[in-house]
């Protein structure tokens, strides 16, 4: 995507995309727009303005061309392109130059990004503030556009022939739901361990969609003597990509055990842990914010954060608890990227209790819920201590959080906006935890006042008295880290 939008620029400025959506036989009109308008919102992380849809109903997703002639046409009419893929003409024929000069590639066609060396441009849009429904553009009844759209974003996942048939369709960029997710991921990846797992799943992915930069490649000459074809550049291409992804698998494999001894750090030492779960922008980030007076960034986006984050829970405890915020699920989120956040998925196993954060104004979050459901019991077991918290019910009236209550009745409905609704949380955090500890007694001698200082630390002291034999210590904490201290002292 050749044009750039400022962060800050207003929507009109922003290039314009059209969305497309292929409604198989057993989703419904509802679910057909609710992904749709959740892809709208993936387009605005990107910095796209969208200005209208393309929707069709069909048995399968299985033809060369997605949709059928008349929805191609329609389609055309959003980009000015041809409305029709051409037949194959070689490089130079008549029938090439007759259709060369029928019609005349836009240059985001000409820079699409799954050419040769340049498989994709991810980032060449910045992100915007500005997070309207995608359905706020101005489209004429016709369905036409006073601007043109120069992206074209698929809902669905495309095969290498689709999409290339697409964009001579079209005569613009064609991303399916797969290459948005995995733009957006690496454009906010900020750690190594991130950005290396979005690269790896990056480059996975764009494997099999390499392409010749033309029919007319030269092969490198053959093996011994110059004998033979030799390999074409899109083989050599190939085979660069994976040397690419094992080089960066063995740099992933260093930053992860550098991250797996913190994290055994963690689990090994008094330090209770919550993990902050759920949906992508559920408001994890602002809850997190709340109960650890953290200034982590916050934003109104789709995966705005996705490195996972481990603070104290405030005001602190004895002993500490730690909430860790995790990265956001996604309906249809790509396995290679689900795979490579392996520390994301760790730091959910081993904490002792999830905090399932919902986003209860948005109308789907029923659905978010079983997806996130579905992601989590290929982690951990499903009776493992959850928290479900229903976030900004601010935003819902009275009846609809009346109804919501009947609903989820082991739920917490609160906004992460608010303060009491934080003090109310950290009071449920501090009873789960008080639930699993146990009291016992500790005498120290006076040669091993040092003791002393560690129960301190990794227990509450509720009473300590000071006789001849030495420090009289009543201690509360959970009975692993009292069976340690035990061994210790």
């Amino acid at each position: 995507m050749s044009t750039r939008a400022h962060r800050n620029s207003k929507r009109s400025d922003r290039p314009p995309a059209v969305l497309v959506g292929v409604q198989l036989q057993g989703v419904s009109d509802e679910a057909l727009a609710s992904s749709l308008t959740e892809l709208g919102r993936l387009a605005g992380t990107l910095g796209l303005k969208v200005i209208g849809r393309v929707t069709q109903k069909r048995k399968g997703l299985g033809a060369p061309n997605l949709l059928g002639e008349g929805k191609l046409k329609e389609l055309a009419r959003f980009t000015g392109g041809r409305g029709f893929v051409p037949t194959f003409a070689p490089p130079g024929s008549r029938r090439s130059r007759e259709q060369d000069a029928s019609h005349t590639p836009s240059e985001e066609s000409e820079n699409s990004s799954l050419e040769k060396n340049k498989p994709l441009n991810f980032g060449s849009v910045e992100p915007s503030g500005d997070h309207q429904n995608e359905a706020d553009g101005e489209v004429r009844e016709d369905g036409a556009e006073s601007k043109q759209a120069v992206t074209v974003l698929v809902d669905q996942d495309l095969s290498p022939t689709q999409m290339r048939n697409l964009e001579k369709v079209t005569g613009v960029e064609v991303l399916d739901r797969s290459t948005v997710i995995l733009s957006i991921f690496q454009r906010h990846a900020r750690t190594r361990e991130a950005k290396i797992q979005v690269e790896i799943a990056r480059l996975v992915y764009l494997a099999p969609r390499l392409r010749e930069a033309g029919a007319d490649t030269e092969r490198q000459r053959g093996g011994i003597g110059g004998k033979g074809a030799g390999e074409s550049s899109l083989e050599l291409d190939r085979r660069a990509s994976r040397d690419r992804i094992a080089e960066l698998r063995r740099s992933l494999v260093v930053v992860q055990r550098e991250a797996d001894t913190q994290r055994s750090r963690r689990v090994g030492s008094s330090a209770q842990t919550v993990a902050l779960v759920g949906y992508t922008n559920a408001g994890k980030s602002r809850l997190m914010r709340g109960l650890t007076d953290d200034e982590m960034y916050v934003a109104d986006q789709l995966f705005a954060t996705l490195d996972t984050t481990v603070r104290v829970l405030v005001p602190e405890t004895r002993p500490r608890i730690l909430i860790s915020d995790t990265v956001g699920f996604i309906r249809d989120l790509p396995h290679d990227l689900v795979a490579s956040f392996r520390s994301t998925l760790e730091e959910v196993r081993d904490a002792k209790l999830h905090i399932h954060v919902l986003d209860a104004a948005d109308s789907a979050f029923r659905d978010q819920y079983d997806v996130t459901r579905q992601v989590l019991a290929d982690i951990v077991d499903p009776d493992h201590p959850r928290l479900l918290i229903l976030n900004k019910s601010d935003l819902l009236d009275d009846a609809e959080r009346s109804r919501l209550r009947k609903e989820f009745p082991q739920a917490f409905l609160m906004s992460a906006a608010s303060t009491i609704d934080i003090r109310a949380l950290h009071g449920l955090i501090l009873t789960f935890f008080e639930s699993t500890m146990s009291e016992a007694d500790f005498v120290i001698p006076y040669d091993k006042q040092a003791n002393v200082s560690l129960l301190h630390d990794r227990c509450r002291v509720l009473e300590e008295r000071y006789e001849e034999d030495g420090a009289h210590l009543r201690v509360r904490a959970p009975q692993a880290v009292l069976s340690a201290l035990r061994r210790e002292v």
